[in-house]
């Protein structure tokens, strides 16, 4: 058994600019780290393949994806909010991630795999059901989920979203799913200011403060999940694996370590054995300083291969 590492290069030629912190340079720094480790042979690489238009309908109305097609421009960018560019070769990019995470969800659901990570972009947890923001056109980690529920008819799938930014989007999608449990930590105060206060139970919010260290966060992030996930007891566990709450990135406040991301990913995989026969898939969310980001990758995936 194995951990599956979906990886297309396609999804580097999505690119929003030379100043935008959501760029190609993200995934290349990753793979040039694992390419001096151990990790480069132990993972199972998977090249994914695009997702259906059946299956983005699982969660995106066919309105909103007829939208999107008509503003993509033959060259060029368009920008569908401030944050967020489109160019001609932006939709295969994000058909790809989302791909990706279909295929893991079945690879990980038929025993072809212990767990899975996506190593994709564009990132997917801001994209609501029907609007692209925050540098997201579809949600891979909700696409993942609907996946488990429809196609391999799970019960309760979990949904973890460590990103320092709040993952609206899927709490837009999966709200009032009682199917679905997220928890999800995140600044606050911060981007995007939705979705904190008065959501429907199946949504744990554990928002912290700028300038919190690893050592509280640690803290807040049990006492705020565990209990919940134990009592859920799902059938997989879903990551939107967002490191950009490590002390070194440019976009954010707050003070964890490559270690802590150790910590959360033992903590999961965890509540995995417990509940999931360790059925883990994971997709890349943000982290936005290139060094730190693939160190704290390569973390998690060093926990998540250990698992086996």
């Amino acid at each position: 058994m194995t951990t599956a590492f979906f990886f297309h290069d396609d999804c580097l030629k999505h690119n929003m600019g030379p100043e935008h912190p959501e760029s190609p340079e993200r995934i290349k720094a990753i793979l040039s780290f694992l390419a001096d480790t151990r990790l480069q042979q132990e993972l199972d690489w998977v090249r994914p393949e695009e997702i259906t238009r059946d299956q983005l309908l699982l969660v995106h109305p066919e309105k909103y994806l007829q939208q999107l097609e008509l503003i993509v421009p033959t060259r060029g960018r368009v920008f569908v909010d401030p944050d967020t560019a489109i160019m001609a070769e932006s939709l295969m990019a994000a058909r790809l991630a989302a791909g990706a995470n279909i295929q893991a969800v079945d690879m990980v659901m038929s025993g072809q795999a212990t767990n899975a990570f996506v190593c994709a972009r564009p990132p997917g947890h801001h994209a609501e059901r029907s609007r692209a923001m925050g540098f997201c056109f579809y949600n891979n980690v909700a696409l993942a989920a609907m996946r488990a529920l429809t196609f391999h008819q799970l019960e309760r799938v979990a949904i973890i979203d460590f990103d320092v930014h709040q993952g609206n989007g899927t709490a837009d999608i999966v709200g009032g799913d009682e199917r679905v449990l997220m928890c999800s930590s995140f600044q606050h105060p911060l981007y995007p200011n939705s979705h904190v206060y008065q959501q429907p139970d199946n949504i744990i919010n554990v928002p912290v403060e700028a300038g919190t260290s690893g050592k509280d966060f640690r803290k807040v992030v049990e006492e705020g999940w565990l209990k919940a996930l134990q009592d859920f007891r799902p059938q997989l566990v879903l990551i939107s694996a967002g490191f950009d709450a490590h002390r070194l990135d440019p976009l954010a406040e707050l003070n964890l370590e490559t270690e802590d991301y150790g910590w959360l990913t033992e903590l999961l995989t965890s509540v995995a054995s417990d509940h999931a026969n360790d059925r883990i898939v994971s997709t890349l969310e943000g982290g936005y300083n290139p060094k730190a980001l693939a160190e704290c990758v390569a973390r998690h995936l060093e926990v998540l291969s250990s698992v086996h």
